[in-house]
């Protein structure tokens, strides 16, 4: 046999060896996801930072899902919300494929919105086999107001956590100097990310941008160290 006719054979070979490395590099990787419902798109903004944020931690894989919306189009349209993004609709039985999850959802009276309530009371599966339990999570939120619950609403939702077993992980002040801001009005708290939507005029800002960042690489640091250890 010549050269010439094993160097296709070779070529395969190769291609065959630099993707099965890539294929055992992906199983390896440590897979966060950022779970999240918006309605005017603020929570949507702090979870693409937060992608940022997990993405820039190596060996981690971060994706974006939203939940299922529980309002008909005439409703949302009577509220003047914007037409979803094209970020893939997760079900209850995906989550188990995530080593971390990241909750991200607008307050409602204190609490998380409905719609983000109502995925939670369909994984009724995962909780009767625990099937989340020890994987670590963490929220973030938006409110209309300095007062309208941007840490209530984490305290209201870590009652999620512990039925399924999962791993509360908060940012505390890890955040630094950010954290201690008293100039600019600034969403988030010790509880995770959080930006002030107002009357939904108002944008996260550059700070609280930079929280939800900080927030995605934090939190993937601590999923891949869980993950490491198992």
């Amino acid at each position: 046999m010549n050269a010439a006719s094993t160097t296709p054979t070779f070529h395969l070979l190769v291609v065959s060896t630099e993707r099965a490395k890539q294929s055992k590099l992906l199983s390896m990787a440590t897979k966060v996801y950022i779970v999240y419902y918006s309605t005017y798109g603020h929570v949507e903004k702090l979870a693409e930072e937060i992608k940022k944020g997990a993405d820039s931690v190596e060996g981690v894989e971060a994706k974006l899902w939203q939940v299922p919306e529980t309002l008909s189009e005439e409703v949302l349209g009577k509220l003047g919300a914007p037409p979803k993004s094209d970020v893939p609709i997760i079900t209850p039985n995906q989550l188990p494929e995530a080593d971390g999850l990241l909750f991200g959802f607008p307050t409602r009276f204190g609490a998380m919105a409905a719609q983000f309530k109502a995925f939670l009371d369909a994984t009724g599966g995962l909780w009767r086999t625990q099937a989340l339990a020890g994987k670590p999570a963490g929220f973030f939120f938006s409110t209309g107001s300095q007062g309208g619950g941007q840490e209530t609403t984490a305290l209201t939702s870590i009652t999620q956590l512990v039925h399924h077993g999962l791993i509360y992980v908060p940012i505390g002040y890890t955040f630094g100097a950010g954290m201690f801001e008293m100039e600019k009005v600034k969403g988030g708290s010790p509880y995770g990310a959080g930006t002030y939507a107002g009357d939904g005029s108002r944008q996260p800002s550059d700070l609280e941008l930079a929280q939800a960042f900080h927030q995605g690489q934090y939190f993937a640091g601590i999923a891949k160290k869980l993950k490491g250890s198992q």
